[in-house]
């Protein structure tokens, strides 16, 4: 009898796509990125402004983690005011047609999810 093999993506510290997707996965960091490819290099008010409904600070958060994780790049100008401009780095490029596939996907297919969603709780 064959035995079946279930790929494993346990919490156990090693599973990329339990990172990634953690890191990726919420609608600042997918709204932000999609904002630079759509748009180049940007000022933070201009990307907030893009965005429309995210506050400074969670802008801010995602900002610092997407650098962090090498996928945006911060330049600091020394001028008065200071001039900070945001863009996809390389890696951040090479994300960006992935993200672009479930950007379509959702486009595509939010008049149907939407009219399929209900709140059975909510109702008196």
């Amino acid at each position: 009898m064959d035995e079946k093999i279930i790929k494993n993506f346990g919490a156990n510290g090693k599973c990329p796509v339990r990172d990634v997707i953690a890191r990726l996965g919420d609608k600042w960091s997918i709204l932000t990125l999609t904002t630079l490819k759509e748009n180049g290099k940007l000022r933070f008010s201009e990307i907030q402004r893009s965005i429309g409904d995210v506050s400074q600070r969670m802008l801010t958060v995602t900002l610092r983690s997407l650098e962090a994780d090498g996928i945006i790049h911060r330049e600091v100008y020394a001028e008065v005011p200071p001039r900070v401009e945001y863009e996809l780095t390389e890696l951040g490029e090479s994300l960006y047609p992935h993200l672009q596939a479930l950007v379509n996907w959702a486009s595509e297919n939010m008049e149907e999810i939407m009219a399929r969603k209900s709140y059975p709780f909510l109702s008196t």
